[in-house]
């Protein structure tokens, strides 16, 4: 007979499975999608592991996909050039449940930034053929999701250009100073 302490444990670990599942439902381009469409993003993913200085994707290089951070951290850097000096500049550091890379799920455009592994990542990446492939097959399942990176698209428009408006004012006010 089995001891009921360890049928409690056995009970309350999560499969990898259920692990991803659960992942992907915490993404916003994911929300509001049924179990059953969650499912069928659950098997367009793709795992991977990156080590310690390892680049998820790189600045200029083509866009293909947006990669969901299992476990792990990530820093957003942008490289730019000063005559012929290269700085970088670290605009963000991401952690387990983040996302990034989704603009490119909608255009080819080159990246605008580097995504560079601080640390063992493990990904997730969902990439436009697939996206285009779900459109073509699901497509209410696809317009869901497109509709969803739109919003979440427009919800960082709307806060660059509130931090765009306040650095315009800032800048005003400095200028009046100096008159």
């Amino acid at each position: 007979m089995a001891s009921p302490l360890w049928t409690q444990i056995r009970k309350k670990e999560k499969s990898h499975d259920e692990l991803i599942k659960e992942a992907i439902k915490n993404v916003n381009i994911f929300r509001n999608l049924s179990d059953k469409e969650i499912s069928e993003v659950k098997n367009a993913v793709y795992n991977r592991t990156y080590k310690k200085g390892d680049y998820i994707f790189k600045q200029d290089h083509p866009g293909n996909g947006m990669y969901i951070i299992l476990t792990g951290t990530v820093q957003i850097i942008q490289e730019k050039f000063i005559g012929e000096e290269k700085t970088e500049e670290i605009l963000a550091t991401l952690h387990s449940g983040d996302f990034l890379g989704e603009l490119s799920l909608l255009d080819e455009a080159p990246r605008s930034a580097s995504a560079l592994c601080t640390e063992l990542t493990e990904t997730m990446g969902f990439f436009r053929g697939d996206l285009l492939d779900m459109v073509n097959r699901k497509p209410v399942l696809g317009s869901k999701i497109i509709l969803n990176i739109a919003r979440v698209l427009g919800e960082r428009l709307r806060i660059t250009n509130q931090m765009l408006s306040e650095l315009q004012e800032k800048e005003k006010e400095k200028n009046n100073e100096h008159e």
